[in-house]
């Protein structure tokens, strides 16, 4: 497998987990999520110096809930790997087809996620509800799960081109994993620090929250400049371009 840092298919999936963090119905509904995994009252958690339990409590329940949408998200990654493998196995010839069909449908998740067009099948909002979240970290876990299952207005376009892109460019089920799972660290991240600073968290989204279209925008621009490699193939290319830029393993 090329080298972490040189194979561009992992930071585009990094990227979209990252900007999947600031879509328009996830971040702003972080506060609600980290009061509800966390039980604790939005008074504690606005503090500008919390308690050392609270970091504590909001530490371990972040990372957990992160580690639930993760599980799915890699689950899904092994069965668009496992699908690309099979095939390829079967049909070699066909696999050109498949990445541009991939290519095609990222691009159309692109148009989407800019506003440029709606396609309305996208647009059902799914999300699971618990009202009554289960006790202790298994409980977090468990709404991780939910949340990657259910999330489909905004993560949906971004989660489903990558694992377009997975399906079209991994041919393995252990690099389709990786991809996903950069995808999750991608979200995941901004949402443990979210949590650990949470009175800066409030601060910066009264600021950024008139810019959430934008960001919108900009994530389906970068969708359809990735379908776009992917129908032409050039993940290769660029990725043996930024290795000899990077010649730091294999």
């Amino acid at each position: 497998m090329t080298f972490f840092g040189s194979d561009i298919t992992f930071w585009i999936a990094f990227s979209a987990g990252f900007l999947s963090f600031f879509s328009p119905c996830v971040l702003p509904l972080i506060p609600s999520y980290i009061t509800y995994i966390t039980g604790l009252s939005f008074g504690q958690l606005q503090e500008a110096h919390p308690a050392r339990k609270v970091r504590l409590t909001v530490l371990l329940h972040s990372v957990t809930f992160v580690l639930g949408f993760s599980a799915v998200f890699i689950g899904m990654g092994a069965i668009a790997g496992v699908a690309s493998t099979t095939f390829q196995s079967v049909m070699k010839d066909g696999l050109v087809w498949l990445q541009r069909a991939g290519g095609l449908l990222i691009f159309l998740f692109g148009v989407h996620m800019s506003g440029l067009f709606h396609f309305g099948v996208l647009l059902g909002d799914k999300r699971i509800q618990l009202h009554r979240k289960p006790g202790g970290l298994a409980g977090t876990f468990l709404v991780g799960i939910a949340f990657a299952a259910g999330w489909t207005p905004c993560i949906g376009p971004i989660l489903g081109a990558i694992l377009a892109m997975a399906a079209g460019t991994s041919g393995s089920a252990g690099k389709s994993m990786f991809l996903l799972g950069s995808y999750a660290a991608g979200l995941g991240i901004p949402f443990i620090v979210s949590g650990l600073l949470f009175h800066g968290f409030l601060d910066f989204f009264k600021r950024f929250r008139v810019h959430i279209r934008k960001m919108e925008f900009f994530t389906g621009l970068l969708l359809m400049i990735v379908g776009i490699l992917l129908f032409f193939g050039l993940f290769n290319t660029m990725s043996t371009v930024l290795y000899q830029l990077l010649p730091a393993g294999t």
